[in-house]
């Protein structure tokens, strides 16, 4: 098993995921900058979070224009993961692997705090190592992670099980007061109609270790683990 984290110019949150990945999960990752392509197969590919591009032109528009993302399209075309964090997010919307945009917050600053999310879905290689409605702890750092989409795109994503995480309050009820950005119906992170790309803004990275405050997003690596493991038929 190898994952791939792409390094876009900007990229700020590259090392940590692949220090995640290799030193707590115990996964083969290669940082790969976006020149040299992907150049061997992957299980899974993360787009990482930052600044890609200093944000010109809209978060996440440059990048997405880039030739690796023709690769990473290839990649996620095949059945295998994406995972898009944060500014990786906005790079998977602009490229329309997900649907809708994530746009500029509500309140137009930059936000970085800890939050509390609802696992909408544990139907998903993302998130099957959760329980329904679990409530974790996840930081967020964004200026531009508003989801919105037109109500034809949410009611699709209700129905079709493909909304994976909500903002929410402590006790799991998504509040005005616990949507920090104004996202259209608290929604975080979003998967795409195989199931196989989700784009969420938090930062699991930032909470997958006691020495961080939370382990909470360290499932969302190991669910995409298992999920390989079991479509390659690895037993423990």
């Amino acid at each position: 098993m190898r994952f791939a984290v792409i390094q876009f110019g900007g990229s700020n949150c590259d090392r940590d995921a692949q220090y995640v990945l290799s030193s707590i999960c115990g996964v083969d990752t290669d940082l790969v900058w976006y020149k040299d392509r992907l150049s061997r197969q992957y299980d899974a590919v993360i787009l990482p979070g930052g600044f890609s591009y200093g944000d010109y032109l809209r978060a996440g528009a440059i990048a997405a224009r880039t030739p690796i993302m023709q690769d990473v399209i290839a990649h996620a075309r095949s059945g295998r993961l994406v995972l898009g964090i944060c500014n990786g997010a906005q790079i998977l919307a602009e490229t329309g692997l997900v649907p809708g945009v994530f746009s500029i917050n509500t309140y137009p600053k930059f936000i970085c705090k800890s939050v509390h999310l609802r696992v909408e879905t544990t139907q998903s290689p993302f998130t099957s190592q959760y329980r329904q409605a679990d409530v974790i702890r996840i930081p967020i750092a964004h200026k531009e992670g508003r989801y919105v989409a037109p109500p034809e795109v949410l009611r699709d994503l209700n129905e079709q099980c493909r909304i994976a995480f909500r903002f929410c309050d402590p006790a799991g009820v998504s509040t005005p007061e616990s949507n920090p950005n104004g996202a259209m119906e608290h929604v975080t992170g979003v998967l795409n109609p195989a199931g196989n790309v989700l784009a969420m803004m938090p930062h699991p990275e930032r909470a997958s270790e006691p020495a961080l405050g939370s382990e909470d997003g360290k499932k969302v690596f190991l669910s995409m683990i298992t999920y390989i493991e079991r479509a390659k038929g690895v037993t423990s």
